[in-house]
Parts: structure tokens; C-alpha cells; sequence
């Protein structure tokens, strides 16, 4: 049997999280979408719960992500 890494083991150790990206990466192919979709309603309601700081800081957190595409983008 084929033993997985660590790093795996312990990103699958999390207990809701875990088990979605383990059948992402092991389970069927349509499950990625199943993924998309339960990501896009947990934001939903926590833009419910907590209003307007669930919909900032998920854009302040992409603010370095992108910059870094831009500059990987013009470095060519």
C-alpha cells in the first residue's frame, strides 16, 4: 500500500476541510465542482453571519496573490 506523504495526511487530518479535498483528489471527477460550490455558500454565509468584513478580507487576501500573477505575467 502506498503511504502519503505527511503534509497530505495532515491536510486531510482537518476535519471538514479534509475529507472535501481528499475526495477532490481521490474521488470522482465531478466532485471538484460539489467543491466550488460548497466554498462559494460557506462565503455566502459568512457574509450572512458577519456581514461586511466576509466580504473584505477575502479581497484583501487576493490583493498579493494577484500582484504576484501580474508580475509573473510581465516577467514573461
Amino acid at each position: 500500500m502506498n503511504q502519503l506523504p505527511r503534509y497530505e495526511r495532515m491536510v486531510y487530518a482537518i476535519p471538514v476541510l479534509g475529507w472535501m479535498l481528499k475526495d477532490v483528489a481521490y474521488g470522482d471527477k465531478d466532485n471538484i465542482y460539489y467543491f466550488i460550490a460548497a466554498l462559494v455558500m460557506m462565503w455566502i454565509i459568512a457574509i450572512i453571519a458577519f456581514g461586511y468584513p466576509a466580504i473584505i478580507i477575502p479581497a484583501l487576501v487576493a490583493v498579493p496573490v494577484i500582484f504576484l500573477a501580474l508580475l509573473s505575467i510581465t516577467r514573461g
